[in-house]
């Protein structure tokens, strides 16, 4: 159980962000000073951890959510909704920044898989964030290889053994239906060649 709980803890949807835009300094051939670099890691940070963390601690307060892991549908309308918000002020920022213009790309893909989220709502659908993320995640840095012509395959075989093991690890805390956890991944993955191709 308490394996379980850690993977969920650690590649929580909120952290994702963060370690995508850690990863992306690593491999990117762009070069960037320490200075730009901290401040695009702040703004992400803050942005969509710290923020999206307030937010949970206020509905907790006022009593629109029950716990912060916010299971039910109806707790996760208004969080969601914020975090797509946020998102796309966030892809919006780097669309116009042509030195990390990319990274528009990961935060468009996710407001993309987002927004059909909230849709899947009304059917009754509760796609697995976590795993969404993960898709994401796996579908940006496949893209990201193709734009700047270098192999990163090893870091998206991890992130393909990470996806199984949170996978495994919402099945098993009950979090989500075997459907849920498939949803969520297919639609992070998608949503990033969707965004890649129109844009």
């Amino acid at each position: 159980m308490r394996w379980h709980k850690f993977i969920s803890t650690i590649l929580h949807p909120i952290v994702m962000p963060t370690i995508g835009i850690l990863l992306y300094f690593i491999f990117s051939p762009i070069n960037l000073s320490s200075q730009q670099q901290l401040t695009i890691l702040s703004i992400v940070f803050i942005s969509t951890y710290i923020v999206p963390l307030l937010l949970l601690v206020f509905l907790k307060a006022i009593g629109y959510i029950k716990s912060y892991q916010v299971f039910s549908i109806k707790e996760r309308k208004v969080p969601l909704f914020f975090m797509i918000a946020l998102l796309f002020f966030l892809a919006e920022l780097f669309q116009k920044l042509n030195i990390v213009k990319d990274l528009s790309y990961l935060f468009y893909g996710i407001v993309l898989g987002l927004t059909i989220t909230y849709f899947l709502f009304f059917t009754r659908l509760k796609s697995s964030l976590h795993l969404l993320s993960m898709g994401g995640a796996v579908g940006y840095f496949l893209i990201f290889q193709v734009i700047h012509g270098i192999n990163i395959l090893p870091i998206i075989i991890i992130f393909i053994i990470l996806s199984g093991l949170l996978a495994t690890s919402r099945l098993y805390l009950k979090a989500h239906t075997p459907k849920e956890v498939y949803t969520g991944f297919f639609l992070g993955f998608t949503s990033q060649f969707i965004v890649y191709f129109l844009l």
